[in-house]
């Protein structure tokens, strides 16, 4: 069986095939052939016949868009920069996988850069993605300070800035979900792992707890607040400040953290120090990573929609870009909340702790919270 023109047996020997083959090969002018495949306005005057042959062509020649031919036409490059704090913790890659998901499906590129809180390699790397001619910017867990040159969604985005679309969760409504599940099991001296003050939902996050705590009437004990540091986004720094707080003697039931990762890691130092979850301590989660729910015992956590984040923050953006939607200073996203058994009823007496280390956390479960 003859091959159709721009093929040739053997890969080496294989022609490019281009807009000219396939209508040559249908007998139609270039200018229907790209009209069809890139469903332009002059499409509408194509018969649906010629359409459907016109596909059906461009897939059995194997026709293949010449991208940069297509860029330097629309004056247009259909990639994206991403900038996020960390790329291989769970937070971010859901994040991350989201976003991908979204620009796949619309034929969108996006290039990807890691500032790890530092600021001078965060501006270098955003200007270099304006080098490498991004239409947009989406941003993780990034404090954004100056006004971008291009249209922006910032994920956990706290500063209105003109031009940046916000995405937020609804911290209040995470704190009323976590802290009145806690009340109803009767927990009232409750300890909290506060976060980073780099990560850009800590203070937000610390003043919807404080004013959800008082509208409850729970009050928060300066003695049995933690704030976390350092870069650490492992299980390891939940163990390392949760420590401190078991040894200085401090009675407490419940324990509210600021992410899994320091839950899970929180876990650990109580079991450590000779106790239970949640039969002496209860201990509550944020964000209900993968892990969280098959770390020993499951966690309890506020559930943030990290994959559908991304994909909003992908439509949003590429919306913003093409025209198809004004711009938007901020979009809220509702959390929801998760029991699982790291969460009990309160004892009618406080343990006390007795800090004897006890190394009861099994090797596959430590690199099982790393992987996230």
């Amino acid at each position: 069986m003859k091959a159709p023109p721009g093929q040739r047996t053997g890969h080496r020997n294989q022609r490019k095939v281009t807009l000219k083959t396939i209508a040559e090969y249908l007998g139609l002018t270039p200018g229907t052939v790209s009209a069809a495949l890139n469903n332009s306005a002059a499409a509408r005057s194509i018969p649906e016949h010629t359409k459907k042959r016109i596909i059906e062509a461009a897939k059995a020649l194997n026709y293949r868009p010449n991208f940069f031919a297509r860029t330097l036409r629309l004056q247009r490059t259909y990639t994206i920069g991403v900038i996020s704090e960390e790329i291989g913790d769970a937070y971010g890659s859901m994040i991350i996988s989201g976003i991908e998901a979204y620009l796949r499906k619309h034929d969108y590129f996006f290039l990807t850069v890691i500032h790890r809180h530092e600021q001078k390699l965060l501006q270098t790397y955003s200007h270099m993605l304006l080098s490498r001619g991004v239409e947009g910017f989406i941003t993780i867990d990034t404090s954004i300070t100056e006004v971008p040159s291009l249209p922006t969604v910032a994920v956990a985005g706290h500063q209105n800035l003109p031009g940046v679309t916000n995405i937020v969760l609804d911290h209040r409504r995470a704190a009323l979900l976590a802290l009145t599940h806690l009340r109803e099991l009767g927990h009232k001296e409750i300890a909290f792992l506060r976060g980073q003050a780099f990560s850009s939902d800590s203070a937000d996050r610390w003043a919807a707890i404080c004013e959800v705590a008082h509208e409850l009437g729970i009050l928060i004990r300066p003695e049995l607040v933690v704030q976390m540091d350092g870069l650490d986004s492992t299980p390891g720094i939940g163990l390392t400040y949760t420590k401190p707080l078991l040894a200085q003697g401090q009675s407490f039931t419940a324990l509210f953290a600021y992410n899994d990762i320091s839950a899970i890691g929180a876990i650990w130092a109580i079991r450590e120090a000779g106790l239970r979850v949640p039969e002496d301590i209860s201990v509550v989660g944020f964000d209900d990573i993968p892990t969280a729910a098959s770390t020993n015992p499951g966690l309890t956590t506020v559930r943030q929609p990290l994959q559908e984040m991304g994909e909003l923050a992908a439509r949003t953006l590429i919306e913003e870009i093409e025209g198809r939607a004004s711009h938007v200073p901020e979009i809220a996203v509702e959390p929801d909340f998760v029991v699982r058994q790291s969460t009990g009823p309160v004892r009618s007496e406080p343990a006390s702790v007795t800090c004897k280390r006890v190394d009861v956390t099994p090797k596959h479960e430590i690199q099982q919270a790393r992987e996230g």
